[in-house]
């Protein structure tokens, strides 16, 4: 990665081949698989590309096509939309939740995985249907959260399970 790619600054930068603006840098670089090019794009404060993806040969079909505003817009919109789904993907994986029905009354169950570096765990937390907290326990990040023992634990009253952290 060139050292201008990691420039915080918000000066614009409009080159055939690096692109910078609204805090996205595009970078048309040599494709290493074959003979053609690719283009990387950098949200600004980032190491790594959101995405890279093949680039358009210029007509010489020897040079890469010059980034433009069109198509530099068109990158912004294409990162920008992998950057969310990573995010949902993420947040998904590390938020559960489940229903238990109990006396005429729904108990929403969530598991949220806080994915500490040296010591994972999780939060296991059960809501009234007006969204107050009835209960609260730290588990192990690896809590098999399933429908069965997610009843398990309101039908014993909330006891924090045991060997579970």
């Amino acid at each position: 990665m060139s050292a201008s790619m990691t420039d915080e600054t918000d000066a614009p930068i409009h080159e055939p081949r690096l692109w910078r603006d609204n805090g996205w840098t595009a970078q048309v670089i040599k494709n290493e698989d074959d003979e053609g090019w690719a283009v990387a794009m950098f949200k600004a404060g980032e190491s790594e590309p959101a995405l890279v993806g093949p680039w358009t040969m210029g007509r010489d079909k020897k040079n890469p096509k010059p980034l433009d505003t069109a198509a530099f817009n068109t990158l912004v919109k294409t990162a920008s939309e992998v950057i969310r789904r990573h995010e949902q993907q993420l947040h998904a994986q590390l938020n559960k939740a489940l229903h238990v029905a109990r006396d005429g009354n729904w108990i929403k169950v969530t598991l949220e995985i806080v994915p500490a570096e040296d010591d994972p765990y999780a939060w296991l937390r059960a809501h009234d249907a007006a969204g107050g907290q009835l209960a609260q326990v730290k588990v192990a990040a690896n809590f098999r959260f399933s429908q069965s023992t997610v009843e398990a634990w309101v039908d014993n009253g909330f006891e924090r399970p045991a060997g579970r952290d």
